[in-house]
């Protein structure tokens, strides 16, 4: 190649960059673009440690734990932690650790197990908010924590699972005290709900006596309702023995301590005269609000129906029932004799003793793991408070 050719080539290549530099500024020149005044996509960047606003607070779980269901939490920890962990007492760690007396301990509660950093730094024992914070987001509660469950959003499913996880223990924690402004806020609830329409007068305080409701209540149906809900903490046997409530043979017409040797409550002990038919009805209405500062953790039955039903099948178990109430008769007191509290016999009926079997607790429950699901009918139901 000569070096005409080569001459060419450059000239060519200098034209070429010459006419790009040239178009370049007439462009510029003709067009003028418009900056947005905002970016197209909006990227939020992290705020300050210090802006970020606080999480809300875990609600107290106290006032669902007063009525939660036992059964009910032992079949949710039987579907969901069965799998890591053991519940019976001196029981082996899976995965986790057993749980047995878990609540009051602790958070390193069983000795030997490789517990993460983040519960190990954990201060202080297991308490009911404590194991609520961490059932609703275990890796929230103890950041870095092993538990790969990500929790139980049901505030209710909480409750009930550590009513359960309550039981098991030989002396269960005594419940927490339910919020002021929780029993204020049901209470006037209550009375919103049952006030009467048009201007009528409401009723009088303190439960209507049941007398006429016993005379015609079936005590076949109270035997189903006190083995269906009873039976976990009670024995209805004569001689029986008591589980974590008392037995509960002769209840009608003793006295309210009316077992020997078991460890009522000081709220019971200081109880006055025997179990007459009103005083059972109380009781069975709402247990806290009759003995405040009792170990039951059943909330009561609502039904009116179903209390007056239990109470006459708990009349059969004795050898002399009491007499039932004749239909308007002053209630009794609780101050009066034992047999002779619940007013004369209405048409001389009389039914024999009926003996049932002993309760046995569900789901292979032993008396050392109680479990308080079941309205008891009379008596605490807890062993007694560390």
């Amino acid at each position: 190649m000569d070096s005409m050719e080569v001459n060419k080539a450059i000239a060519s290549v200098l034209v070429a960059g010459i006419a790009f530099m040239a178009a370049s500024l007439v462009a510029d020149g003709l067009v003028h673009p418009t900056r947005l005044k905002q970016a197209a996509i909006q990227i939020e960047l992290p705020k300050e440690p210090g802006a970020a606003p606080a999480a809300a607070p875990e609600p107290p779980i106290a006032a669902l734990l007063a009525s939660a269901d036992v059964k009910a939490g032992e079949k949710i920890a039987s579907t969901v932690c069965a799998a890591c962990h053991s519940f019976d007492d001196g029981g082996k760690a899976g995965i986790g650790p057993n749980l047995y007396g878990i609540l009051g301990s602790p958070h390193g509660h069983m000795a030997g197990f490789d517990y993460s950093s983040a519960l190990k730094s954990k201060q202080g024992p297991w308490t009911y908010d404590e194991l609520n914070a961490w059932l609703t987001k275990p890796s929230a509660y103890a950041p870095g924590t092993k538990m790969t469950f990500a929790g139980l959003s049901s505030e209710k499913q909480r409750a009930d699972v550590i009513a359960y996880l309550r039981t098991l223990s030989k002396n269960p924690e005594p419940l927490p005290p339910v919020p002021a402004q929780t029993a204020t806020a049901t209470a006037t609830a209550t009375a919103t709900a049952t006030a009467p329409a048009g201007g009528a007068a409401p009723p009088a305080a303190g439960t209507p006596p049941i007398g006429p409701m016993i005379a015609a209540a079936s005590p076949a149906e109270g035997k189903q309702i006190a083995e269906k809900n009873c039976a976990v903490c009670h024995s209805f046997d004569k001689g029986g023995k008591a589980i974590i409530g008392p037995n509960l043979w002769g209840v009608v017409g003793g006295p309210h301590a009316h077992m020997a040797g078991f460890d009522y409550s000081s709220a019971l002990k200081s109880k006055q005269g025997p179990w007459t038919y009103d005083a059972l009805n109380e009781w069975l209405t709402k247990p806290a609000a009759y003995a405040p500062g009792t170990r039951m953790t059943f909330a009561g039955l609502p039904k009116e129906s179903e209390r007056a039903a239990v109470i006459a099948y708990l009349r059969t178990l004795s050898d002399n029932p009491v007499p039932l109430p004749a239909s308007g008769a002053a209630p009794a007191q609780s101050g009066e004799s034992g047999n002779s509290q619940a007013g004369t016999t209405a048409a001389g009926e009389a039914p024999a003793a009926q003996q049932t079997p002993t309760g046995k607790p569900a789901g292979g429950e032993t008396s050392a793991e109680p479990a308080q699901a079941g309205p008891p009918a009379a008596g605490d139901n807890a062993a007694p408070a560390k």
